[in-house]
C-alpha cells in the first residue's frame, strides 16, 4: 500500500486525525517555505508566514472541499499571506519615509554577488501578480497551467502576468542580459 494523497490526508486531518496534518505538513514545508522567501526576500518574515499559512489551513480545514487538489490550495493560502505581508511592509515603509524616519530594508542574502543582488531588488519591484508568476514560472519550474490552476485564472492570463513581468525586469535590468 501506498502512502496517501495530499488529498487523502487533508480529508483525514478535516475528520480529526492530527497525523495527517503532521504529514502534510511534513511534506510541503520546505517548499512553501521557499517560494514565501522568493515573494519577500526576508527569512524570518518568511518563516512566520510560514506558520501563519499552516494555521490559516488548521482553521480553514471545515471550508475545504473534499476532492480539492491541496498543493495549490495550500500555495493559494501561502500566496495571499505573502501579498498581504508585503502590502504592510509598504505601508511601514511609507509611514517612516513621511515621518522622516530611516526606511527599513532587507538586507542582502550572505555571498550575494551583484548581479543575483540586482535581480532580486529588481523582482522586488513587480507588482506581486507578476513576481509570482515569474518566479513561479522561472525559479520554481511551474508551468503556466499549473500557476493558472493555483491562481484560479486562465492559462492565458498566467503567460501574460509572467510576460509582464519578465518586460519590466527588462527594463528594470538594462544592462543585464537575462533576468
Amino acid at each position: 500500500m501506498g502512502s496517501p494523497t495530499d488529498e487523502e490526508l487533508m480529508e483525514r486531518f478535516c475528520q480529526g486525525e492530527q497525523d495527517a496534518f503532521e504529514a502534510l505538513f511534513a511534506r510541503h514545508a520546505g517548499r512553501v517555505q521557499g517560494f514565501l522567501t522568493r515573494m519577500v526576500r526576508d527569512g524570518p518574515l518568511a518563516e512566520d508566514l510560514l506558520q501563519t499559512t499552516f494555521l490559516s489551513v488548521i482553521r480553514a480545514r471545515g471550508r475545504y472541499e473534499p476532492g480539492t487538489r491541496f498543493a495549490p490550495w495550500l500555495l493559494t493560502i501561502a500566496a495571499n499571506a505573502a501579498r498581504d505581508a508585503l502590502r504592510h511592509r509598504q505601508h511601514v515603509e511609507a509611514y517612516a519615509r513621511d515621518s522622516q524616519a530611516a526606511p527599513t530594508s532587507v538586507p542582502p542574502a550572505v555571498g550575494d554577488p551583484g548581479a543575483r543582488k540586482h535581480i532580486e531588488d529588481a523582482l522586488q519591484q513587480l507588482p506581486p501578480d507578476q513576481r509570482e508568476a515569474v518566479i513561479l514560472a522561472k525559479v520554481e519550474g511551474w508551468s503556466f497551467e499549473e500557476i493558472a490552476s493555483l491562481r484560479e485564472i486562465s492559462v492565458g492570463a498566467a503567460r501574460l502576468r509572467a510576460h509582464r513581468g519578465y518586460e519590466k525586469l527588462r527594463q528594470l535590468l538594462g544592462g543585464l542580459e537575462e533576468p
